[in-house]
């Protein structure tokens, strides 16, 4: 790769980007399933209109009927585009205080994604926070 050519991260636009949500059913059994959200415009999308948009697709959407009757309140960034992975395979556990980008509680912010750091090809969580605390103290699979 020669320097001249541009991170895939930024070769679209901000109002155009692409970025992945994890749906996180179960921590301890790793139920996750990607969803895949195009022709987003990061510049106009608060983390709250995206929130509705995934629990939309979830509500219906018919591959996702199983991730239904989880109660969703939080977003969290699992990794950044060229970013290093987290060695967790279903959540992030570092960065709470800068990755929750809305969290069941906490007022909502009226930013907009690219204000709070989404770029192109992020990937998110959305998940049950009483049960992602209760997976950080106990990380333990059971599968």
């Amino acid at each position: 790769m020669s320097d001249t050519e541009p991170l895939t991260s930024n070769s679209r636009p901000a109002t155009d980007a692409l970025i992945t949500i994890r749906i996180i059913k179960s921590f301890p059994y790793r139920n996750v399933k990607n969803l895949i959200i195009k022709d987003i415009d990061l510049k106009s999308t608060t983390a709250e209109g995206l929130f509705d948009q995934v629990l939309h697709e979830i509500a219906t959407t018919g591959s996702l009927r199983p991730y239904r009757n989880v109660q969703y309140d939080s977003l969290k960034i699992y990794t950044k585009a060229h970013g290093s992975k987290s060695m967790n395979l279903v959540i992030n556990f570092e960065n709470d205080e800068d990755w929750v980008i809305l969290k069941k509680g906490l007022p909502t912010k009226d930013k907009s994604l690219w204000d709070l750091g989404i770029q192109n090809e992020t990937e998110i969580s959305i998940f049950n926070w009483d049960d992602y605390l209760e997976y950080k103290k106990n990380p333990e699979e059971k599968w």
